[in-house]
């Protein structure tokens, strides 16, 4: 098994591709060991000192490690506990657990606008973040305000408040004109 790494703009993540599906679809986030129970592949990589997050895409997983560790010393660690894990055939998620990680439900009389707001974020930036290790999803919608959820390498990211608001922000108010304003959300 040969897993490639990735640098993501948020250097304290790194993307791990292990050349094989880690989730079916959607994505899976666990901001701490204790939202790890789900899985046995996010609880074997809390295992490893320094490891602070943990988040799944279709194929990738991205892991944040803490400020007083070096990559150079949690890179092999992670490598060899991604690997036995692939080669147990044990479940990357517990049987019958359904991790849901999308949107967020939006009822309401603006109705429409979300619709076009998620349809935008599925279409226009979901695809890009989920290239640098994260996933950004629909929080609420509200009196113009776009508020959104960052995921994995997204999380914590240096560039993350450029890219909402320079990026995301932008593109949602061109095509659409109720939209004002984009906010993090945690």
């Amino acid at each position: 098994m040969f897993i490639q790494t990735e640098s993501t703009p948020n250097p304290a993540t790194l993307k791990f591709l292990p050349g094989q599906t880690v989730l079916e679809m959607g994505t899976a986030d666990f901001p701490t060991p204790d939202t790890a129970k789900s899985s046995p592949l996010a609880q074997r990589l809390f295992g490893v000192e320094g490891v602070t997050g943990v988040f799944f895409g279709t194929d990738f997983v991205t892991i944040t490690k803490d400020d007083g560790t070096e990559w150079d010393h949690l890179k092999p660690s992670l490598l060899g506990a991604i690997m036995e894990h692939f080669q147990s055939g044990q479940p990357v998620m517990v049987s019958g657990h359904e991790h849901v990680s999308g949107h967020a439900e939006h009822t309401g009389e603006d109705g429409a606008i979300v619709g076009q707001i998620k349809e935008l974020l599925d279409s226009r930036v979901r695809p890009a973040v989920a290239q640098d290790g994260g996933d950004i999803t629909f929080h609420g919608f509200d009196r113009g305000v776009v508020y959104l959820h960052m995921q994995g390498a997204c999380a914590g990211c240096p560039s993350s408040t450029l890219t909402l608001k320079m990026g995301i922000e932008n593109l949602l108010r061109h095509y659409i004109p109720e939209v004002t304003e984009v906010r993090p959300v945690a």
